[in-house]
């Protein structure tokens, strides 16, 4: 059999013996039509199954029915953005929308424009991106997942977690499995999670009375350079009996680091992750983490850009992101020694 045929405003416009413009008028709440007219006109169209184009729809509205995703540079390979990605993709999808993955270099500035765009979405907004300068020409509803530590007014919707109570719920989990001193390998804080991390660490520290034990790391960086931070931590501050680890990838770095000091895991040293990802679910111990909900973060910030453009909601709106904590085998009750 083959595809039944799909009914267009032409044909309703013939089965009530109106004009094209006027189903159109009917349909849109538009013109001055008599309300029996416009009553007859719905009930035809209902009758017939039909069903607005949302290209067509989108032309009305002056759309390009495409909203566009940036990523902080060298992200590519990172599991949390690529996990963001997909989220956004899937909610783009089911709203008719379609997602355009935006250029991450300087020199690609002027090809985010408005006339392809209806919408942008930024993941992580960086302190130090020169491509987040370009976004105040567009003309368009832009949403941030995460919050802007620089500009942010430029953006009329943001998804955030409260990270620092998610930080503050893991540093509470070492400390009943036995931790007693522990360490940091931090982010620059040029975003807000980076910020949020270091900042919660620090309200830490200060409530136990335990000085800050820090080894920082960009936020995006290569696995070599994370272990070499988490090494010269462990090399400076041999009392640590716990590390936390803000970047992605960064608690393998310290389980190697670890490793080569004979020291044990759980067994003489804690370590776990602010953020989850695939490969501490098979290390050996299984890493413990924050679940920071990546899938979902991309699936609210492209529903809330698509309830920007349809009239749902208003700017400036905000959206809060679950997270929760994962508990796995790198945190068990270290050994009475």
């Amino acid at each position: 059999m083959g595809r039944p045929k799909r009914v267009t405003i032409r044909d309703v416009a013939k089965a009530a013996a109106v004009s094209i413009t006027t189903v159109s008028d009917a349909l849109n709440g538009k013109g001055r039509l008599p309300a029996a007219t416009r009553d007859r006109v719905v009930a035809v169209a209902a009758g017939l199954g039909y069903h607005a184009s949302p290209n067509a729809r989108r032309l009305r509205q002056g759309r390009t029915g495409a909203i566009g995703l940036y990523l902080p540079d060298r992200s590519s390979g990172l599991d949390y953005y690529m996990n963001v990605a997909l989220g956004a993709a899937d909610a783009a999808f089911a709203r008719d929308l379609t997602l355009t993955l935006m250029p991450i270099r300087p020199d690609a500035r002027q090809k985010i424009s408005a006339d392809l765009l209806d919408g942008l979405i930024v993941v992580d907004p960086m302190l130090t991106d020169p491509v987040l300068d370009s976004l105040a020409g567009l003309d368009v509803p832009i949403v941030s997942c995460e919050r802007d530590l620089g500009s942010p007014a430029r953006f009329a919707g943001v998804v955030t977690a409260d990270n620092r109570a998610a930080v503050h719920e893991l540093l509470g989990h070492l400390a009943r499995q036995g931790a007693t001193t522990t360490g940091l390998l931090g982010l620059a804080g040029d975003t807000a999670f980076g910020s949020d991390v270091h900042a919660a660490y620090l309200d830490w520290c200060a409530a136990r009375g335990q000085p800050p034990l820090i080894s920082q790391t960009p936020f995006v960086d290569s696995a070599e350079s994370r272990y070499q931070a988490a090494d010269q931590l462990l090399n400076d501050h041999p009392e640590i009996d716990a590390v936390v680890s803000a970047p992605e990838g960064g608690a393998l770095g310290i389980l190697q680091a670890a490793e080569r000091r004979g020291i044990r895991v759980p067994d003489d040293m804690l370590i776990a992750s602010c953020v989850d990802h695939s490969s501490l679910w098979t290390a050996k111990p299984p890493i413990t983490a924050i679940d920071l909900n990546p899938r979902l973060m991309g699936r609210y910030g492209a529903e809330l850009l698509a309830d920007l453009l349809e009239g749902r909601a208003a700017a400036p709106v905000t959206r809060a992101l679950p997270t929760r904590l994962v508990e796995r085998d790198s945190t068990l009750p270290r050994a009475p020694r």
